[in-house]
């Protein structure tokens, strides 16, 4: 077993600590993982991964780095690691608190961070001018959170900011910490996996961020921490140290407590938003305007105008959830000093990602809308909202959640409902009970390749002039495809297919 280090994980709170010879297991070998190492490799530390699966291209890397690999089962901590006798542990954020290695860590009073909180630590890499580090904006909530990441960012950078969206939005914030360029700003997008780990945090350089978001709060990931309430409880840990903003959800009374509860810097203010008329301290919609009363003087008696619902409309972006979210990253920006026509501009050329209620195809009076990405039942009820009447396309892999509420809530209003993936059972069984006069088809084809054909085919059936059809599945990908992103372009793919062959057909009959 290697000797004892005379400094204390604890106080390792700067890139110009003495990281030399620390002893660091980091779990996982995804973007997320590699990153870890990277870091701690040119810190100085000694590093071992340990996975149960490697990366090919990544652990082709890692002897480069000078790192070790581990690979193979982890339902007990391998010997290596055990041999290996870690300082501390880094976990990619698909580890969940039950995981073996993760047990064991604990046990063991070995220091546990995420890739999060190392970032945090050695954030001081590259500062400002003024010697400080870019301030952080963390976001997060059950649904909408890349969206209001990617908003808040291009908002910042209307303003004049160096600002990048990071975290779980795909560009690990280690990366951005050591970016040679620096930012003033990063805005990073955490799941309810990286605010576990966060909440793990000892010490007085705990992460505090300059403003926080929890959008809104539904049943998701209940496998991954194990109850409704856990899953709560790391959510809330967003808002924990912010500086200067709490910024909730005023229709989801859920954020509005986790900001009363929160342990937050003398001096931060909570600033509300929803789709109605605002207070005093909050952002909405006034007759069509989104308005800010949050962040100017005269805020009892006057509001500034951000962007009209038509405005927003033109771009596609008026969707009831979408403007939530445009009015969430507007008071995150204003808090950094965005200005209303700033903002404005950033809206102008806002666009949505790829299968994010995104329209891939019209034919014969029927829309197609691509909203993948709607992986969870409050995701799934927001789409059903902007498209009501819509045939809807749901099922997949449900995470450990009854889809009987939605189904209750939304399913009596669409035209059809068409299930898909390998948990079937329990959606048709919900629409048995609370929409039985919904018209209900089950596509049960195991390949890949056919399910989104026999999707269209049936979808087109069952549509009628004037109607949507819309992919929310309200469940996870994984049982039949190989992401979300996958599966929302085999559906766009199988739209194009069908448009191309009855818009022929058509031609001919002329």
């Amino acid at each position: 077993m290697a000797g004892t280090r005379m400094t204390s994980p604890a106080s390792l709170t700067s890139w110009y600590a003495d990281w030399k010879g620390l002893r660091v297991a980091v779990l996982g070998l995804s973007v997320t993982g590699f990153s870890a190492a990277d870091t701690l490799a040119e810190l100085g530390a000694e590093v071992l991964v340990v996975t149960e699966r490697a990366d090919a291209e990544y652990a082709r890397l890692l002897p480069v780095l000078g790192v070790g690999l581990h690979e193979g089962p982890l339902d007990t901590p391998p010997a290596e690691l055990v041999d290996f006798a870690p300082e501390v542990v880094v976990a990619s954020p698909g580890f969940p608190p039950h995981h073996p290695v993760i047990a064991w860590t604990r046990e063991q009073g070995i220091a546990l961070w995420g890739d999060v909180e190392l970032a945090w630590r050695v954030r001081d890499k590259v500062v400002r001018a003024d010697g400080r580090p870019a301030d952080w904006v963390l976001i997060t909530g059950t649904n909408g959170k890349t969206t209001t990441t990617r908003l808040t960012a291009e908002m910042l950078v209307s303003a004049g900011l160096r600002a990048a969206p990071v975290g779980n939005i795909g560009t690990p914030v280690l990366d951005a910490v050591r970016d040679p360029n620096g930012f003033d700003a990063l805005v990073v997008e955490l799941s309810s996996h990286q605010l576990w780990y966060l909440n793990q945090q000892t010490g007085d350089d705990a992460l505090s961020p300059h403003a926080a978001v929890c959008l809104n709060l539904a049943d998701d990931h209940l496998e991954w921490h194990g109850s409704v309430d856990a899953y709560r409880d790391a959510k809330a840990g967003v808002y924990a140290r912010t500086r200067v903003a709490c910024v909730y959800n005023k229709a989801d009374v859920a954020t509005r407590t986790m900001v009363e509860d929160a342990e937050v810097i003398e001096g931060a203010r909570a600033i509300g938003f929803d789709l109605g008329v605002p207070g005093p301290s909050d952002l909405g919609v006034v007759d069509g305007i989104l308005v800010d009363r949050a962040f100017l003087e005269e805020r009892a008696t006057s509001a500034l105008e951000l962007t009209t619902v038509a405005d927003l409309a033109a771009r596609g972006l008026a969707a009831p959830h979408v403007v939530a979210n445009i009015l969430a990253a507007s008071a995150l920006a204003r808090s950094l000093g965005a200005t209303p026509a700033q903002i404005h501009d950033a809206l102008e050329r806002f666009r949505l990602d790829p299968h994010r209620i995104q329209v891939v195809g019209a034919h014969a009076g029927i829309t197609w809308v691509d909203d993948s990405k709607a992986t969870n039942p409050h995701a799934a009820a927001s789409s059903l909202a902007a498209y009501p009447g819509a045939v809807w396309i749901v099922g997949g892999l449900l995470k450990g959640v009854d889809l009987s509420d939605l189904v209750r809530a939304r399913g009596g209003a669409v035209r059809a409902a068409i299930v898909i993936g390998t948990e079937r059972d329990d959606i048709v069984a919900a629409f048995a009970r609370h929409a039985p006069a919904v018209p209900l088809f089950e596509v049960d084809h195991a390949e890949t390749e056919d399910v989104m054909a026999q999707v269209v085919e049936l979808a087109a059936g069952a549509a009628r002039d004037g109607d949507t059809v819309l992919l929310a599945p309200a469940a996870a990908s994984f049982d039949q495809f190989a992401s979300y992103s996958d599966r929302g372009e085999r559906f766009a793919a199988a739209v194009r297919a069908w448009i191309s062959r009855h818009d022929g057909a058509s031609r001919s009959n002329d």
